[in-house]
């Protein structure tokens, strides 16, 4: 194969295509698409077509383009917006590929409520996991367009929203655009169910306070205890010398409460959070408090840090260590080699002993203390906030 056009279509039963793409159309012998497309598109194809149903496993579907010189590949709106252009791409490298664009579902329906999109920020849900998703929810973007799939419907990211606090949006649903017979667009209603294929619109009705330093009092505690949750000011100090902002996947080992990686998420939504905690008490804590101030996306892993199964983590590139149960050095020396290059590890000492066990822990794996603050807050004593590198 060398050639390889993709064409973009809409749901539309009565199909416009331009000169160049009728041509190509009727002198094309190889075609492909699902099997929605081939519906919309068997009345326009040339008698002696050979169509190709893109299916799972597409390594298939690519082997059977690799028989043929040319193929011609029909896909929803633009396939070069979150669409099949990408995957030709990644899997044909080589391939001469030329895109004719139709308008997208987002386009389609922000022309149906006469929006201007040009400020629109896009996720995509369709066979994609929450991550962009959330961070949009917590940076409060104000106007984001929503491709679903059958899993991640209407309701289930309506769900989430709840869950989570974000009630300050306005839903509204396009389903089977371009379809003369079918389509819809009306605000969600959580009665009632969405024909696929659809997309969302979500419009911010009012902003949703997001503190930057969460005090103490505010969150679930363990057992009531304050001693047991890090203190706001250390937390925010802490979080600076992890320098988060630069960060892409950070680890917090003994959460308790979860404060650390909730004020993490908060203030960084793009950061993959992965928090681990040895008491079963914190996976309840960490739910409450995470619904409480609006943090989805934590990944909370509940056991001994030492004895967890660590395969498969996004690798850190940051790394808070809160609760470590006397065994500071043997989780320094599982998690140093698991550390992206140039990573960070800190680490708040409450006495000289705990100090010299991280000193002597990162020597001991070859790291570098890089920084050292010493913080005194009320009558409690001083607190060593320590960073190695």
């Amino acid at each position: 194969m060398y050639k390889c056009t993709l064409i973009g279509i809409s749901d539309s039963r009565a199909q416009w295509f331009p000169p160049q793409v009728q041509a190509v159309i009727s002198q094309g012998k190889v075609f492909s698409g699902g099997k929605r497309h081939h519906e919309i598109m068997a009345p326009y194809l040339p008698s002696d077509a050979l169509w190709i149903d893109i299916t799972v496993p597409l390594s298939a579907v690519f082997e059977q383009y690799k028989q043929h010189a040319e193929v011609v590949v029909f896909a929803s709106g633009d396939p070069l917006f979150f669409g099949f252009a990408a995957t030709v791409q990644r899997e044909l490298p080589e391939v001469q590929m030329q895109v004719f664009p139709s308008f997208n579902s987002l386009q389609m329906l922000a022309h149906r409520l006469n929006l201007p999109y040009q400020d629109m920020h896009v996720v995509s849900l369709t066979g994609r996991p929450w991550d962009k998703f959330d961070e949009a929810l917590i940076a409060g973007e104000a106007f984001m367009g929503v491709l679903t799939d059958k899993h991640n419907t209407p309701q289930v990211i309506w769900q989430r929203m709840q869950e989570y606090g974000y009630s300050n949006y306005e839903m509204i649903v396009g389903e089977n655009l371009g379809n003369e017979t079918l389509e819809r667009v009306s605000i969600f209603s959580p009665g009632r169910e969405y024909a696929n294929p659809n997309c969302l619109i979500l419009r911010k009705t009012a902003d949703k306070y997001r503190p930057f330093g969460i005090p103490e009092s505010e969150f679930h505690l363990l057992n009531g205890r304050t001693k047991m949750i890090t203190k706001m000011p250390i937390r925010l100090l802490s979080l600076s010398m992890l320098d988060l902002h630069n960060r892409q996947s950070f680890w917090d080992v003994g959460f308790c409460t979860g404060s650390v990686s909730i004020e993490a998420k908060l203030q960084f939504p793009h950061l993959h959070v992965t928090s681990f905690e040895i008491r079963e008490e914190g996976r309840e804590l960490m739910e409450l408090n995470s619904k409480k101030f609006g943090t989805p996306g934590i990944t909370t892993l509940i056991g001994d840090f030492l004895q967890a199964d660590l395969e498969g983590l996004p690798a850190p590139d940051a790394v808070f260590i809160g609760g470590h149960g006397g065994k500071l050095k043997e989780m320094i020396a599982r998690v140093k080699p698991l550390m992206k290059e140039g990573a960070c590890l800190v680490f708040n000492s409450v006495s000289p002993e705990s100090k010299q066990l991280f000193e002597e822990g990162i020597q001991a794996v070859g790291m570098q203390l890089t920084q050292c603050a010493r913080v005194a807050l009320d009558e409690f004593n001083p607190i060593y906030i320590l960073k190695a590198e």
